[in-house]
């Protein structure tokens, strides 16, 4: 049908439906995605943040299985049989050597599991015990990150959604805690803390995990939140004026269900950063009061203790000392480097 100019007739053309081809032509071409997804793709072509993901993922697997199979305990005295003299050959192995014993088994053509990092003064395999150290260094690592992100979030929300004298006063709980002196406050806590739970953890369940570790998780809980409590606040400070937040207020919906189902979700990319970077401060707070005594208890190893006991024979011994720096040093930088990669994938304000 013609359509002639100027005309009010309507052109039936235009009412004829769409081809395929027209179809495909008009419908967007990039697949729908989600912020998650973007940002999981943008985490992936950081080559650096990958390589540290697998290495953390790979120390956490050998921390779980290698304890398994190993055929040594992590307390187990090597040379020391009830009602027979101990065997002094044991002690302070060097990698990769045996005992008298385990020495006449090979000569006899019987198979001997060696011992990769030798073994200490007790005659206890030093590998098997640096195993156990990783586990307990990324335990208290991850569980007092925990502790410090739900402290911090449930304190940071609620000084920045209330405001008013509410947050003024929590503000300068954070001021004071801040002013502290960090590692002479761990210290004194910790000593003190130690003295008090071993009465009171007596015949409890929570006795085995140690006063040590418990008390090393109250210090956290104490000290180590008000950063994750000042980056949620600011952060909830600048969501409490949306659109969406008026909207959900103007409907009668309550100050908790706007916080859990409104702030918090917009919240999650800072927090998953932040609780990243905060593994590795905690592994490293661990390891340095573990060095000093205050960590855990013996005969449970940690990375820490394992340095402080490689300084009495540091001049014969001295890859005892190494060794589990070496790993603290790759578990923190691999963190940390990951972390950094979470930051710089998932925060709206790099990827504007």
């Amino acid at each position: 049908m013609k359509h002639k100019l100027f005309s009010m007739q309507v052109n039936l053309d235009d009412f004829i439906p769409a081809t395929e081809e027209e179809k495909a032509y008009m419908v967007q071409m990039r697949p729908s995605t989600t912020f998650f997804r973007d940002g999981v793709k943008r985490l992936v072509k950081n080559r650096v943040a990958l390589v540290s993901f697998i290495v953390i993922v790979l120390i956490t697997l050998s921390a779980i299985l290698i304890p398994i199979f190993w055929p040594y305990g992590y307390e187990q005295m090597l040379g020391v049989t009830p009602g027979k003299p101990v065997d002094a050959s044991y002690n302070n192995l060097s990698p990769l050597h045996y005992g008298a014993t385990e020495q006449a088994k090979i000569d006899a053509g019987e198979k001997v599991f060696p011992h990769l990092f030798g073994t200490d003064s007790s005659g206890r395999d030093y590998f098997i015990r640096v195993i156990y150290g990783t586990r307990i260094s990324l335990a208290v690592g991850f569980f007092a990150s925990i502790i410090v992100l739900i402290i911090g979030i449930l304190v940071g929300s609620i000084a920045g959604y209330i405001g008013g004298k509410v947050d003024l006063f929590i503000m300068r709980i954070v001021d004071i805690i801040y002013s502290l002196p960090d590692m002479l406050m761990v210290i004194l806590l910790a000593s003190v803390l130690r003295l008090t739970l071993d009465s009171a953890l007596a015949g409890t369940p929570l006795e085995k995990i140690g006063s040590n570790i418990i008390s090393l998780f109250i210090v956290f809980g104490l000290l180590y939140w008000v950063s994750m409590s000042r980056l949620i606040r600011g952060q909830i400070l600048s969501l409490r004026e949306q659109e969406y937040v008026l909207a959900a207020q103007a409907t009668g919906a309550k100050s908790n269900w706007i916080i859990r189902k409104h702030l918090i979700p917009n919240c999650i990319s800072v927090v998953i950063i932040s609780t990243a970077l905060q593994i590795p401060n905690a592994i490293f707070t661990e390891s340095y009061l573990s060095f000093l005594g205050l960590g855990v208890n013996a005969p449970m190893p940690s990375l820490g203790s394992l340095a402080a006991d490689a300084l009495n024979g540091i001049s014969s011994y001295a890859y005892r000392l190494v060794i589990p720096a070496i790993v603290i040093s790759l578990i923190v930088l691999s963190l940390n480097l990951f972390g950094d990669g979470l930051r710089d994938a998932f925060d709206p304000k790099l990827n504007a």
